[in-house]
């Protein structure tokens, strides 16, 4: 059992576990192994977010980090990924098997709201070849995440739209 598992089980946080031979990283091969959509796949990253600190990024699994995007939304100069040794020191996990639950080090977590979108997202669940399939609600409530638009769709009036046009909405 990992550490992510364990959490969510602590907390009772419903999730399902879907294994799969681990032969490269990437959402979209892990999305390919486990039979869900690109988009239905959150990759986790963790970035450094200028003087701020590191914030933990749940993105879509066919999409990358919009940086200025990012960086303007949390009101920083900058912010940039981490190399692979600070993301496995901070997290306490692998690369390619990086989960938002049960870091070893507690970070502020945002996820995308295009994630939302989806009645289930997989989420990476603390190893390589282990993703966890979870409604979006219960991965934001379990880590205390804001919900950021980071990829807004020009002339778009869904719902989603109101979801981090000015600052990050708190989830909690």
């Amino acid at each position: 059992m990992t550490r992510a598992v364990a959490y969510l089980n602590k907390h009772g946080i419903p999730y399902d576990m879907l294994e799969y031979e681990h032969r490269e990283k990437g959402a979209v091969y892990a999305s390919q192994a486990i039979g869900m959509a690109p988009e239905r796949t959150a990759k986790t990253l963790i970035v450094q977010l200028s003087h701020r600190g590191y914030l933990v990024v749940l993105m879509p699994g066919h999409k990358s980090i919009p940086f200025k995007e990012l960086a303007r939304v949390y009101e920083v100069k900058r912010a940039s990924m981490v190399d692979a040794e600070t993301a496995e020191r901070l997290s306490g996990y692998q690369i390619g098997g990086i989960s938002p639950f049960g870091m070893s080090r507690s970070l502020p977590v945002a996820v995308d709201s295009d994630l939302l979108k989806h009645e289930t997202i997989a989420v990476n669940g603390g190893k390589r070849g282990l993703m966890l399939r979870m409604r979006p609600s219960d991965i934001v409530g379990g880590t205390g995440a804001d919900v950021v638009r980071l990829h807004p769709d020009v002339g778009d009036g869904d719902e989603s739209s109101s979801f981090g046009s000015e600052s990050p909405v708190r989830n909690h």
